[in-house]
C-alpha cells in the first residue's frame, strides 16, 4: 500500500481525517538542500513510522512539525486547519509535542521542574511553589508508571534511561494532537513502559510519528511508515506489505548485505586485559578476560552493571575492589588519559554523544584529531588544511565523507557524529576499544560502517569490548558474549552458540538452554 500526498485521507478528501499533514516541504542551508520534497500525513489515533539514514531529512522535517525551522516552501494542516508553527512553544500550544533523542531536559532542575515547563506551579503572591511542583511532578510520574522516580531528584543525577523516560513523559503530557518520539529506545533496553505510553496515548485518538532505526520494534507498534532518502519522500508503506530488505532498499537506493563474517576463535594466549572481582558501580564481583583479535560483547538489561564496568575500566570510576591487569601489569586507572597511556591503551567510546562524546563548538575535523593533536602540530601550531587532511584519513576508516569535516560537529546528523567519534577512538592508537553502544540511535548505512570499522580494528590484532542495547548487534560482531546479571558474568556464550534467546535467557536470570546443536547432539 502506497499513500501519496494527495491520496484520499486529506481534510475533504472523503477519507479518515488525519490530525497532520505536510505537503512538499523544502529546506535548505546556503547550498545544502536538507529536505527538498517531503509529504508527510499522521492519521489520529494511530502510530507512524519515519525511516530514513541519518542525513536524509528526518531531523530537518522533525524542526519543521515542531516549529524550531521555518520551511522555505510546502505547507502543513493540524486537524483540517493551516498550521505554521514559530516556534517548540506555539507548536506545544497547538498539541503537537516531540520527545527528542538528544535530550532536550534542563539538567540543574529536578524532574518536576523539567515535567512542567515551561510554567511552573505557583502559590500565593505570583510565587513557584515548589510543594505545589512536587506535588505536580509527582502525579505527572505516577499517572505514567513512573513512581519510582523522585520528582524532586535533580536530572543530571539520574540515569540516560531515566532521563529519556523523562523527556518521553513531558512530551506526552504536551501532546494533545501529536505526539513525535526521536528514537525514543535509543537509552531504553526494554519497550515495555513505552509501548504502554503510546498505547495510553492511542486511546485519547493522538496522532504518534515514531522515529527509530530499530525496525523490530516499528514493526511491533507501527502500521505504516514514510521512508525518506535525500530529503525526499521516497514513500508511504504499510509495514505488513514490505520486508526489511524493502525497507534498507528504499533507505538506502540499494540492498544491504548482512552477512556474518567467521567469527574469531579464541586464542590460547595470554589475555591483553584481565579483569578480576571488580565490585561497586552496580557490580558485584565481575571477572573476565579479552584477548588479542577478539570482538567480545556485553549483553544486559538496564542496571546489571554494564555502564560501571565500562566507566571503570575508562578511568571514570574507581572500583571498591578488585584490579585490571593489561598485559600482565596491575593498571589503575583514574582518568581517560591514564587508561590511554599504557602500551595496550583502553581507547572509551561514550554512550551519550552530545553531553560525553563531542565537542560542540569546534569542527569535525577538530574533534577528530584531537588525541593525536602533538603529532601533527608544527611549535604547537596546526592549519586548517592540515588539520582536515589529518582528520580525513581518520575519518576513512569509518567511511564518513571528508565534506562533513569542516562543518561544526554539532550541525552534523547524528550518524556522521558518531562516525566522527569513532574516527576519533580509533586515531589514539589504543590497542583496546571500550564501546558503549557504538551505533546507539544512527541508521543502517552507518551501523555497516561501524561494524566494518570494528572487524578491521580486530584483524590488525586489536581487542573490543562492546556493549549493545541491541541483541542482533551482538549476534552480528561477538567472537563471544557476556551476559550480565546482578552485576556479575552469568553466562558466556562463544561463536556459533550466540543467539538471541539464549542471551535473553541470561539476561533475566535463567539458565541459557544450550545450542541447537547440542540439543540434536542430545
Amino acid at each position: 500500500m502506497t499513500e501519496t500526498a494527495g491520496s484520499p485521507g486529506s481534510p475533504g478528501g472523503g477519507g479518515p481525517l488525519r490530525d497532520l499533514r505536510a505537503a512538499g516541504l523544502r529546506k535548505s542551508y546556503g547550498a545544502t538542500v536538507a529536505l527538498e520534497h517531503a509529504d508527510l500525513s499522521l492519521p489520529a489515533g494511530e502510530v507512524h513510522a519515519l525511516l530514513g539514514e541519518n542525513g536524509a531529512g528526518k531531523s530537518t522535517l522533525v524542526k519543521i512539525l515542531t516549529g524550531a525551522v521555518i520551511p522555505d516552501r510546502g505547507g502543513m494542516q493540524l486537524h483540517g486547519a493551516g498550521y505554521v508553527p514559530r516556534s517548540i512553544i506555539e507548536a506545544r500550544a497547538s498539541g503537537v509535542a516531540t520527545a527528542f533523542q538528544e535530550l532536550s531536559l534542563v539538567p540543574n532542575l529536578t524532574v518536576a521542574e523539567n515535567l512542567q515547563l515551561p510554567a511552573l506551579r505557583k502559590g500565593r503572591g505570583g510565587l513557584v511553589s515548589r510543594r505545589r511542583g512536587l506535588e505536580a511532578g509527582r502525579e505527572i510520574l505516577d499517572r505514567h508508571d513512573l513512581s519510582r522516580i523522585d520528582p524532586g531528584a535533580v536530572v543530571r543525577a539520574l540515569p540516560l534511561a531515566e532521563r529519556q523516560r523523562i523527556e518521553i513523559t513531558r512530551a506526552i503530557e504536551a501532546a494533545g494532537r501529536v505526539l513525535i518520539l526521536d528514537e525514543p529506545t535509543a537509552a531504553l533496553a526494554e519497550t515495555d513502559w513505552l509501548f504502554a505510553q503510546i498505547e495510553k496515548a492511542k486511546a485519547r485518538g493522538v496522532a504518534i510519528l515514531y522515529i527509530s532505526h530499530r525496525l523490530a520494534e516499528v514493526r511491533a507498534i507501527c502500521t505504516t511508515a514514510t521512508v525518506l532518502r535525500n530529503g525526499r519522500s521516497i514513500a508511504s508503506v504499510g509495514l505488513g506489505e514490505a520486508s526489511d530488505s524493502d525497507i534498507f532498499e528504499m533507505m538506502v537506493g540499494h540492498r544491504v548485505g548482512h552477512a556474518r563474517p567467521a567469527r574469531r576463535q579464541r586464542a590460547d594466549t595470554a589475555a591483553r586485559v584481565s579483569v578480576s572481582g571488580l565490585e561497586g558501580q552496580g557490580l558485584n564481583g565481575l571477572s573476565f578476560d579479552l584477548g588479542a583479535g577478539e570482538v567480545l560483547g556485553v549483553a544486559a538489561l538496564e542496571g546489571q552493571g554494564q555502564r560501571g564496568l565500562f566507566r571503570i575500566m575508562a578511568g571514570l570510576a574507581a572500583p571498591e575492589r578488585g584490579e585490571i591487569r593489561i598485559d600482565g601489569q596491575r593498571a589503575v586507572c583514574r582518568s581517560p588519559r591514564e587508561a590511554l597511556a599504557f602500551a595496550s591503551g583502553l581507547a572509551y567510546l561514550p554512550e551519550e554523544r552530545k553531553t560525553e562524546g563531542i565537542l560542540d563548538g569546534l569542527s569535525a575535523a577538530t574533534n577528530v584529531v584531537l588525541p593525536f593533536l602533538p603529532r601533527i602540530s608544527s611549535a604547537g601550531l596546526i592549519g586548517r588544511k592540515g588539520e582536515e587532511a589529518a582528520a580525513a584519513e581518520a575519518a576513512a576508516r569509518v567511511e564518513m565523507s571528508p565534506r562533513y569535516l569542516s562543518f561544526p560537529i554539532g550541525d552534523l546528523s547524528g550518524g556522521n557524529q558518531q562516525k566522527a567519534l569513532m574516527a576519533r577512538t580509533l586515531a589514539t592508537g589504543a590497542q583496546t576499544l571500550l564501546l558503549f553502544d557504538p551505533t546507539r540511535g544512527v541508521d543502517v548505512g552507518t551501523k555497516e560502517a561501524i561494524y566494518a570499522a570494528i572487524r578491521a580494528f580486530a584483524d590488525r590484532g586489536g581487542s573490543v569490548l562492546f556493549y549493545s542495547s541491541e541483541l542482533p548487534e551482538i549476534v552480528q560482531l561477538a567472537d563471544r558474549c557476556l551476559v550480565l546479571y546482578g552485576g556479575r558474568v552469568f553466562a558466556e556464550v562463544e561463536g556459533g552458540d550466540i543467539a538471541e534467546h539464549r542471551l535473553v535467557a541470561g539476561m533475566i536470570g535463567h539458565a541459557v538452554p544450550p545450542s541447537a546443536s547440542r540439543e540434536v547432539a542430545g
